[in-house]
């Protein structure tokens, strides 16, 4: 069952604990449900780029990094090369763009000053397009479908210049999402004809992917009609609700820990609940609300949190160590903000 991961604090500052994967983990995923998918092989050697093409159908290429983070196209790596994303015409030109971006590091507006080093590559078919739409699933206190006829663009611009373009609903989760509904908000965004059919039945599956999978959010962008009938989940980002990886082990199985952040990584080695943000006072707090408060009252001074931190009420001293040193390893931090409720953990 979906469920919910975002909490707001009253100063606005979001907290998300998720598992986010790479796009081809997501587009195999939707293989397995039968949802049409731009196809296409993930390589992690520059050997393997010629096979790979040979293996698709099409006679042009897509070739794209493989990070977590999104604006890969616009993106630029540390070699001066731009684009996380390139068309390739021929094999010659995806073996010389895979080059360029297979162990380099690209930077987006969204990977911050680090970049991501680029390990994996996805060779994709690429599809003749006629109309691009937006589709995504998203978890708040209930399910809601998220779509709009403007697709292929930033969701964000959208939601900002054309706000009567996007169409919301939500799902109750106890009936769950019908192929009637599905076909209902296919047709609020613009499908028609067999196009409509089949978009009702990739928004059913996907749907049926995300409860299955314990999924917080299913974004495709685009979700596009094809000349030849088809209708193609293009691009796609997934999350998982960190609560559930008990038992969604195969998916968790799949992180990609080089491509987290390293303080959050080595927090939850020791049961630490801790999210790296931009400011420059650190807290080390327990108890998520009051962690909270706390940065709410960071922010109302005029500071900025530089992290939230949740030692939890059974923290022992070696958890508590740890944590002052992962504050210590951001560099951004200026100043400590020390508080801790002695009611239910011992401070001696």
């Amino acid at each position: 069952m979906f469920r919910r991961v975002i909490k707001q604090a009253s100063s606005a500052l979001v907290q998300k604990r998720f598992l986010n994967v790479h796009e081809y983990i997501g587009k195999d995923l939707m293989g397995q449900y039968s949802i049409d998918h731009q196809r296409g092989i993930t390589i992690d050697n520059l050997d393997h780029v010629t096979e790979a093409t040979k293996k698709l159908p099409s006679q042009w290429y897509i070739v794209k990094s493989q990070v977590l983070a999104g604006g890969r196209g616009k993106g630029t790596f540390n070699t001066g090369f731009k684009g996380g994303v390139k068309l390739a015409k021929n094999t010659e030109e995806a073996v010389k763009y895979s080059k360029e971006m297979l162990g380099n590091t690209l930077f987006t507006h969204q990977t911050g000053p680090k970049g991501q080093t680029v390990r994996k590559l996805f060779i994709a078919e690429c599809l003749d397009i006629s109309k691009e739409y937006y589709f995504a699933i998203l978890l708040r206190d209930k399910p809601y479908l998220v779509g709009s006829s403007r697709g292929g663009v930033d969701i964000e611009d959208v939601a900002k210049n054309h706000p009567e373009d996007i169409v919301t609903r939500a799902v109750d989760i106890n009936t769950g999402l019908t192929l009637e509904d599905a076909k209902s908000f296919a047709a609020a965004i613009g499908f028609k004809g067999d196009y409509l059919n089949k978009a009702a039945h990739s928004i059913v599956q996907l749907y049926k992917l995300g409860v299955d999978k314990d999924a917080t959010v299913i974004e495709i962008n685009p979700f596009a009609e094809t000349p030849d009938g088809r209708v193609v989940c293009i691009d796609a980002k997934f999350n998982f609700d960190d609560n559930a990886s008990y038992r969604q082990k195969s998916i968790f199985a799949l992180r990609d820990i080089e491509q987290e952040d390293p303080k959050e990584v080595a927090a939850e080695k020791f049961g630490l609940n801790y999210i790296a943000l931009d400011g420059n006072i650190a807290c080390l707090v327990n108890g998520a609300g009051l962690a909270m408060a706390t940065m709410d009252i960071i922010q109302q001074h005029g500071g900025k949190p530089a992290n939230f931190l949740d030692v939890g009420g059974g923290a022992t001293k070696e958890a508590v160590t740890a944590a002052f040193k992962i504050i210590n390893s951001d560099p951004n931090v200026k100043g400590i903000l020390v508080n801790i409720f002695g009611g239910i953990m011992r401070c001696d």
